[in-house]
């Protein structure tokens, strides 16, 4: 009897089980418009590279027609070639964001999600007078992850370091592989205003931002984007930390298990 009584306090009322419902109903459909908005600015950003690749295939097809000599017609379509192969990767990327599929966890090169990131903002570093130092190893073990949302967390932390350097810096990216925990870092790191003291706690929180809005590059002041990259991270069971200096600068770093120890974590879990 009294074990009965106490089975039906603890019971959880129905209209809080819909309740419930309703927030992870939400939770989804805000997940689902995160991802819409990361394509679009993926796509925007991608359109201005894409115009530049066509550019330069114009331009050295025009050259390769007024020209007969044969060495330098060759050379035009090595460029034509080239810019070509740059294209198809710039449409390859986005097709695969764009694509509506759950979740898929497999080996993933990590190397090359950072490098297929850096070319779809290349002329927007460039443009806001953006210095790149990258330190990545030859080797590096692959991560177990999903390509297209980790894509998403890099893609993120880099248009916010270029944010925090308006007026042009130097960005440094560090890959490494910790060995000892079997995991993968990456350190986004760049040399501009810094985040307050008072802010820092906060920037993981959802819907909060420490921007005004978006920039003149109509990027930015959501407030859901770092809350994105912490959530899509933790997924991965992996880590996410952040440390910056007002006026000196921020760097962000984040953790992901490599297959060896995605593994044994799905063993033990």
């Amino acid at each position: 009897m009294f074990g009965t009584m106490i089975a039906s306090i603890m019971q959880t009322p129905p209209e809080t089980h819909e309740l419930q419902g309703q927030i992870d109903a939400l939770e989804e459909r805000l997940k689902q418009m995160q991802k819409l908005a990361a394509i679009g600015e993926l796509t925007s950003t991608a359109t201005h590279e894409f115009n530049n690749v066509l550019t330069t295939i114009i331009n050295y097809a025009k050259l390769g027609l007024r020209n007969k000599d044969e060495s330098n017609r060759t050379k035009a379509f090595d460029k034509i070639l080239t810019a070509a192969n740059r294209a198809a990767k710039i449409t390859n990327t986005i097709l695969a964001a764009a694509k509506n599929r759950k979740k898929e966890f497999e080996p993933t090169n990590f190397i090359g999600l950072v490098s297929d990131s850096l070319l779809l903002l290349e002329k927007e570093l460039n443009k806001y007078r953006i210095t790149l130092e990258k330190s990545f190893p030859e080797v590096l073990p692959e991560i177990m992850a999903d390509g297209n949302q980790i894509q998403q967390v890099i893609l993120n932390l880099l248009i916010n370091a270029r944010q925090a350097m308006p007026g042009g810096g130097k960005l440094h990216l560090k890959i490494s592989y910790d060995e000892e925990n079997e995991m993968v870092d990456l350190l986004v790191r760049d040399y501009g205003c810094g985040i307050p003291p008072e802010k820092l706690p906060h920037i993981f929180d959802r819907f909060y931002s420490t921007k005004s809005g978006p920039d003149e590059s109509g990027k930015g002041g959501t407030g859901l984007g770092l809350a994105s990259c912490k959530t899509i991270i933790e997924e991965h069971k992996g880590k996410i930390r952040v440390e910056s200096t007002p006026g000196k600068g921020t760097a962000f770093t984040i953790k992901l298990p490599t297959v060896v120890r995605a593994k044994l974590l799905e063993e033990n879990s």
